[in-house]
């Protein structure tokens, strides 16, 4: 077997079978399934949906307050708009947030808990320091003087919300790269010459992805509801774009004459956070890890 044979066996033999026993773990679970076909069915309805909705979300008619009927599933509110329409256009917002934010927080944390995990000293020192200071701020306050400084909008909130997780997505890869670091495939390939960038990326990353995945998803689902959070406080999706936290914000004023106008958008943050939920909890227990919060206290 060749030099470079015997470095890629280190690297890449220990976390391959673990994530195929994961993964059967994962399958096993009924509720993690459940929450896996739920989450997909958002994720279409998003992407089709101007050709799910039956309506122009932001087309004005005659008849607002409607209740349901077979002409509009779900009503009309006080603009005479389909509210059925307006929540299929309102899963794109959620989404895009959610896993934006969760997304943005592990492009940026995940390298920084790397590097600090495998490195340490000086490296670990300024890492840590920057995720201390990150946490001494409440991450709602952060999101709401982020959203104060550049405005509401979709991006803005990505930005707000994705900040505010970075320190979770970094300590946990510390953590998790600290306890493999002395690992003998890690030691191996140090020691066969690979560079440190090149073991963090080969050997340590796909080793730690299990808990990572996890805090993604959780991320994901506290981004969601954060992002409805500021949307109802009218610092989210500027309207007329629909999203679910404005329709929350809209109906208040009118749930007495229509409760229906407040309850579909309510019911479908629910459902997207329960099946956010299932699929980390079966994440969860497939790689037998646990994850902090998603976001620090304070956030929602």
């Amino acid at each position: 077997m060749t030099d470079a044979a015997l470095a890629k066996t280190p690297a890449g033999a220990p976390a391959r079978a673990p994530r195929f026993a994961a993964a059967r773990r994962f399958a096993r679970s009924r509720s993690a399934l459940v929450g896996a076909a739920g989450l997909l069915l958002l994720v279409l309805l998003a992407l089709l949906a101007p050709w799910a909705a039956p309506f122009d979300p932001n087309e004005q008619g005659a008849d607002n307050l409607l209740g349901p009927s077979a002409t509009h599933l779900l009503g009309t509110d006080e603009l005479g708009r389909d509210i059925a329409s307006r929540v299929i256009h309102g899963t794109r917002a959620s989404l895009l947030v959610g896993f934006g934010a969760a997304a943005l927080g592990a492009l940026v944390g995940v390298p920084l808990g790397l590097v600090a995990g495998y490195v340490g000293r000086w490296a670990d020192a300024v890492a840590m320091r920057l995720t201390d200071l990150l946490l001494a701020v409440p991450g709602i306050l952060l999101a709401l003087v982020i959203i104060a400084v550049l405005g509401p909008g979709r991006l803005n909130l990505v930005l707000a919300i994705g900040i505010g997780a970075v320190p979770e997505f970094a300590r946990l890869t510390r953590a998790a790269t600290l306890s493999i670091r002395e690992r003998d495939f890690v030691v191996a390939s140090r020691g066969m010459g690979a560079p440190a960038a090149d073991t963090m990326v080969r050997t340590v990353l796909p080793n730690v992805l299990g808990p990572i995945l996890v805090q993604l998803v959780v991320t994901a689902s506290l981004a969601v509801v954060v992002e409805s959070g500021l949307s109802l406080l009218g610092l989210g999706t500027p309207p007329p774009a629909p999203s679910w936290g404005g329709m929350l914000q809209e109906a208040r004023s009118y749930l007495h004459q229509s409760p229906w106008y407040g309850v579909f958008p309510g019911l479908c943050l629910a459902f997207t956070v329960f099946c956010l939920d299932r699929v980390g909890r079966g994440l969860q227990r497939a790689f037998g890890t646990a994850v902090t919060g998603g976001a620090r206290e304070g956030t929602i």
